[in-house]
Parts: C-alpha cells; structure tokens; sequence
C-alpha cells in the first residue's frame, strides 16, 4: 500500500507544499502559513490515528517542544487535531540531518565538533531546565546549517517529564526506549532515567562527530546490547589510526561515556565546557611509526 500524500491539502491554515519525509509515526511536509510563512509540518500517519497511546504520544511531543524554547531547539509553533488529522506544526530550519553531513564531510575539525556539541548541549540544558529528559539524542535528531554552523534540536519523540507520575508515564517498566547506539546502559534494563542518560548520549554524539565512528563496534544488535552492559567503550584515540587526539579530550569524552552514571561530568553543560577546555591542541595526523606508537599509548603527546 502506497504511503499516503497528503500534499496540496490544507491543515489547520498550513498548506502542505511537499513531503519531505517520513518516520515510524508521522509523515513531514513543508507548508506555507499566512503569517508564519514557511514551516514544517508532522502529522500523525494513518494507521496510527486509531490507537489512542500513538496519539498521546504523538500530543506529548508536541507539548514537550513547546516548552523548550532555545535557539538551538527548532520552535513548535502549533499542534492539535484538524479535520481528524493529528498535526505539529514547526519552524523551518536551514540545514541537513547531522548524521548525514558527519557522513559525507568525515571526521570533523575539533573546533567545529566543539562549537556543535556546546549547542547541543545548550538546547538540552534548556530541556532540563523545563523538567525534560530527551532520551533519544542521536545525530539523526539534529539539523545542522554548515553555512552558520548552527545545530538545533529536532525531536522530541520520546522524551520524558521528569514529574510525571508512574501512572501517567506511557513506557512500560522493562522496556528500554531510545536508539542503541546512543542509548546510555542504565536505560536498557527499562529503569527511569535522569539527565545523565542525556549526557552520555551528548558524548556519543561528541565522539561520533570527532571520528565519523561509535564506540562500540558489534555485528547485531544483541552483541551491542551485551557490549553496552559489559564492556568498555572504545577509547577515542583507538577508534581511527589516522587521527591523534590530545589526552585531555579523549578523557573529557571517556567519562562522558562512563557505564557509571555517578562517574560521567554532572551535566551537559559541564560535558561541553569539559571538551571546550580540552579543545585548545588541534587533532593531529598520525604519520609512520611515531604516529603508531602515540596511538597505541592512548594518543598521549
């Protein structure tokens, strides 16, 4: 069955000019408003406009971004149900997913890692601050402008009020929520989660914009599941032979990615200015054996 388009159609005064995307819950298109000009909107997809937890939860993101408002968080503008249809209605943001630009630059350039990761941790700080925890951080939720080197928050799918009660939670105790290869260990046995959750998941991010690689490597999903709960992360400076970090920033992004969230910086703010302070050698290129033997010793200079 073909996705359905809902393109040409109006919805709560927007009208949608073309898809643009598609996730597990909601098709994205980008619209034309009469005041706000150009905007993104989500709506619900179909199979799901039947089943009251989708739609909560579809609501609840809304309501989460609406309280968060940062320069580096994309602004809800409106949200709420038209015509049967469940809808978000959001700024339009220059730019391309993170993920996806780390994936066709490489590697990037330690102050340009650093700049993103400070306003990543800007935006969440703000979403802590409102009584939220993300939970899902990943680069797939981040847009990135390379023009104005500005990053901004994206989603807020699975996110989390911290004062809600248990009875009003929509996660089942036992059930990890988030994405694996940036999910912090303590989320896999389904235990609630604070904002240390959110900082590992900062680091994660840190170390995947540092080296085009995670930390870990596993052939499945279950050997990564074991990993996360076993084993130490890959350190950063054993991730690529071709770049040598100063000490101080693979230990800055190491105890980001701590198993132990008692052990990581106390918050995202903290992380960031850790990586900022160490930032101040650039990355250098390992060459022959000198090079080698830095990296073998943990990339100590």
């Amino acid at each position: 069955m073909p996705p359905e388009d809902l393109t040409g159609a109006v919805v709560a005064g927007y009208q949608l000019l073309e898809r643009v995307g598609e996730g597990g819950t909601a098709t994205v298109y980008q619209a034309r408003h009469a005041e706000r000009g150009t905007c993104a909107l989500k709506v619900l997809r179909a199979k799901l406009r039947s089943d009251r937890t989708a739609v909560q939860r579809f609501l609840r993101e809304a309501s989460y971004g609406a309280r968060v408002i940062h320069p580096n968080v994309v602004q809800t503008y409106d949200f709420g149900e038209a015509d049967g249809l469940h809808y978000l209605a959001l700024e339009w943001a220059d730019g391309e997913i993170l993920a996806k630009f780390v994936r066709r630059s490489g590697p990037l350039a330690l102050s340009l890692a650093t700049v993103i990761v400070e306003q990543i941790a800007g935006a969440l700080d703000a979403a802590h601050a409102a009584g939220i925890i993300h939970r899902d951080l990943k680069p797939e939720n981040v847009i990135y402008d390379p023009r104005t080197q500005r990053a901004r928050l994206l989603d807020f799918g699975i996110a989390r009020d911290a004062e809600l009660s248990p009875e009003e939670r929509l996660t089942k105790t036992g059930f990890f929520v988030g994405t694996l290869q940036y999910v912090a260990p303590e989320a896999l046995s389904g235990e609630l989660v604070n904002e240390a959750a959110d900082i590992y998941s900062l680091a994660t991010i840190a170390y995947f914009l540092l080296t085009a690689q995670l930390a870990y490597v596993a052939k499945s999903p279950r050997e990564l599941f074991h990993q996360l709960l076993t084993q130490p992360p890959v350190a950063l400076n054993a991730a690529r032979r071709d770049l040598d970090f100063p000490q101080a920033v693979e230990e800055a992004v190491m105890r980001g990615l701590h198993r132990d969230p008692k052990k990581r910086q106390r918050t995202v703010l903290e992380f960031a200015r850790d990586l900022a302070a160490a930032s101040t050698q650039p990355i250098v290129a390992r060459r022959g054996l000198l090079g080698s033997l830095r990296g073998m010793l943990g990339g100590r200079q």
